[in-house]
Order: C-alpha cells, then sequence, then structure tokens
C-alpha cells in the first residue's frame, strides 16, 4: 500500500491510495485525502480491499506515521495482517507498488485535462487499464491471474 500524494484538487480529492496485490498484481486505485487519519485508512481499507476481496495475508506499506500509527498496528493484529514495512533504499521490498505508482501517474498524464484537476474522473479508465494490461513478470494480465479470464473491453 502506498500513497500518490500533493495532487492537484479533483472532486475534493488530492491523494490516490494503490493497493496491490503481490501475487497478481491486480492494482486499485483509491481517491483520497492527504489529510487521512488511521481511521479513515481503516474504513478505506474495509470498504475497497477487505469487501471485495477479502483479507490479505500480509501489507507491504512504506514508513509512512499513518501505516506505522498504534491504531493501524492495532488493526492489522486484530485482523491476523503481518505488516511488513519496507527499508528506505531497498525497492525489492517495495518496488512493486513504487511501479505501479509510476504506470498510474503515466495514464493519468495522458488523460488529464490541462488544469489537472480532473484526475479523479480517470482512475477507473486508468485502473482497468492497468489490471488490463500483460504484466511484465507474470507475462498475463492482472485480471486473468485474479479472475482467471480475459477482461472484455
Amino acid at each position: 500500500m502506498d500513497f500518490i500524494t500533493q495532487l492537484p484538487w479533483s472532486n475534493n480529492f488530492d491523494s490516490i491510495l494503490v493497493v496491490v496485490d503481490s501475487f497478481s498484481k491486480m492494482a486499485i486505485f483509491i481517491p483520497a485525502y492527504g489529510t487521512i487519519t488511521s481511521l479513515d485508512l481503516a474504513q478505506i481499507f474495509i470498504s475497497h480491499v477487505f469487501s471485495k476481496h477479502g483479507l490479505p495475508v500480509s501489507i507491504v506499506s512504506d514508513r509512512v506515521s499513518l501505516f506505522v500509527s498504534s491504531f493501524w498496528n492495532q488493526l492489522c493484529q486484530k485482523l491476523k495482517i503481518s505488516r511488513d514495512l519496507s527499508t528506505a533504499f531497498h525497492p525489492e521490498t517495495y518496488g512493486q507498488t513504487e511501479r505501479v505508482n509510476q504506470n498510474l501517474e503515466q495514464y493519468l498524464w495522458m488523460y488529464v485535462s490541462y488544469h489537472q484537476d480532473d484526475w479523479y474522473t480517470w482512475i477507473p479508465l486508468a485502473e482497468f487499464a492497468y489490471n488490463n494490461a500483460e504484466n511484465s513478470s507474470t507475462k498475463q494480465s492482472p485480471f486473468f491471474n485474479h479472475l482467471w479470464k480475459k477482461s472484455q473491453l
């Protein structure tokens, strides 16, 4: 899990929470606020990840205060989710999400308006495009790896 932050305001959002399944490589892009709290993060996680995909075995994140907060730690502990914090300057622990962030930023760069205030409307299409494209490491799309079928365009 990672945040892309300090984006121009779009539909009252200024950040994107990026969640990547390390097995299928499927990504979820969730509009968020830069001032998000641990409680907000838990609600977003339950609404967008847990309710649709179940609980993960572990979560890899950076050491942003939100991910190391007492509340988030207790929540993961109660749900029996292992928290793996990435180490600075070791991309092998966190590089997958950083690469997805780069892809998302490229998708948005191609489609947002000149004022860059409509990125929110492009998030679902960027998520579909990413998840429908062949992944270089698996040679399959994340949709195929996750659902065992190709998605229709």
